[in-house]
């Protein structure tokens, strides 16, 4: 098997790449679905009514990961998700019926969004950490790199289908198809041997095990600097929805179709991001920094396009960078944290993520709102440049980086004696 799909050839992982698959299609009509209607049906193109409807299925990020993280810690993660992916499949059966019985309203997706992104904070940990007990410490950074690629397929297809049907028949389908599509997952678990599965020992947790996970990030400064940078770039970089939907209504002037096709074209960027990602043997902390100032370029690109068409190039660019970016970042901090604590630590990851959009989402929508949607972009290019330096600055002043020089044409960059 080719290195880069080598996790595929433990069955139990085999199962958990294709119904994720399947559940992350439906999660992406689902999402393309709810914000299309947000921007069109419920309101009159509010880019902020759009960004609170994304702020609110985050904000349980900020305010529940800590519990979510002792969880995954103490309990069965297989188990968990199997509960998480049924209740997100619930979400979108009711979005359905609210839709073709014609009451929905703003509040309603509103409601939905929030209890969502509840338990999307019970999941994340969870989803995360059990990828180790799927395939091991060895191939872990190709099967995180694998989980990325399946995510971004599934966002390949989900938005351009859910455009399509969405023009075509309505936003109900879609509701209805996206929360069927949640139990991929529950299907590919019951198929699992539970023989297989690699488990650490699991500690009781009281208060204490609760703030486990920051009393583990006070001894790694490295993680301390990977966060900080995630959470800038997703809180002000992050809000693709919000630049894609209202770059193809308010400036080239497309339908549904047209938003889903860009959430597409994004999206090949991102499988191109993991699958390369896939094919390296070890992440490294300067692979995430040279992503993040890429993912920078990438946007202020974007935001000077003059059409529809180069715009969408231009999306293959972000997607590309910003996978690169949270692949490696992914890998480093699950590879480098020890299994009694990496659920705490992939909590304070999905929140650092994740939880930003509550603050960055409803800014990113008023700022489309004042000073339009190419503007917003540039913000979120800007947030790029902040997480190179941050990277550049904790190398050069906390691992010493300096550049020797090696021949007239050939620099090489070495810190803490490491090339």
């Amino acid at each position: 098997m080719s290195s880069t799909f080598r996790s595929l050839s433990e069955p139990n992982y085999r199962n958990w790449f294709y119904g994720a698959m399947v559940s992350n299609t439906g999660q992406w009509m689902q999402r393309t679905a709810q914000d299309w209607i947000v921007l069109t049906q419920l309101t009159d193109n509010d880019a902020t009514a759009l960004g609170i409807t994304m702020g609110l299925q985050m904000l349980p990020q900020l305010l529940l990961f800590p519990f979510s993280g002792a969880l995954a810690d103490r309990f069965d993660k297989r188990k968990q998700l199997m509960i998480t992916k049924a209740l997100m499949g619930a979400t979108g059966i009711l979005l359905f019926v609210l839709q073709v019985c014609g009451v929905l309203e703003l509040w309603h997706v509103y409601a939905t969004a929030a209890f969502f992104g509840v338990v999307a904070t019970w999941d994340a940990p969870n989803r995360q950490a059990f990828v180790s007990e799927l395939v091991g410490e060895k191939l872990l950074p190709n099967a995180v790199a694998l989980n990325s690629a399946s995510f971004n397929s599934a966002r390949l297809v989900g938005p351009a289908v859910a455009g399509v049907l969405t023009v075509v028949l309505g936003a109900g389908p879609v509701f209805l198809i996206s929360g069927i599509g949640f139990f991929g997952v529950i299907v590919a678990m019951l198929l699992m041997d539970t023989g297989r599965l690699i488990r650490g020992p699991r500690r009781k947790q009281g208060v204490r095990g609760l703030v486990g996970g920051f009393s583990y990030l006070r001894t790694r400064p490295d993680l301390l600097v990977v966060f900080s940078i995630l959470f800038v770039i997703a809180t002000l970089g992050f809000n693709f929805n919000i630049y894609t939907a209202t770059m193809a209504r308010m400036e080239f002037d497309r339908d549904a179709s047209g938003f889903g096709l860009l959430s597409s074209v994004l999206a090949i960027g991102s499988l191109s991001g993991a699958l390369l990602s896939a094919k390296r043997a070890a992440p490294r902390l300067r692979g995430v920094f040279i992503a993040a100032g890429g993912f920078g370029a990438a946007c202020f690109l974007a935001a000077a396009m003059p059409n529809y068409y180069v715009f969408a190039a231009a999306l293959v660019l972000i997607g590309f960078s910003s996978v690169s970016m949270m692949t490696q970042a992914n890998a480093y901090i699950q590879m480098t944290t020890p299994a009694h604590v990496r659920g705490r630590v992939m909590s304070i990851h999905a929140a650092t993520i994740m939880g930003g959009t509550p603050l960055g989402a409803p800014f990113a929508g008023w700022a489309v709102d004042v000073w339009g949607p190419r503007a917003a972009l540039a913000i979120g290019g800007i947030s790029g440049v902040i997480g190179i330096l941050i990277g550049l600055t904790w190398m050069v002043f906390g691992k010493h980086l300096r550049i020797r020089r090696v021949s007239r044409l050939r620099l090489h960059f070495v810190y803490d004696g490491h090339p």
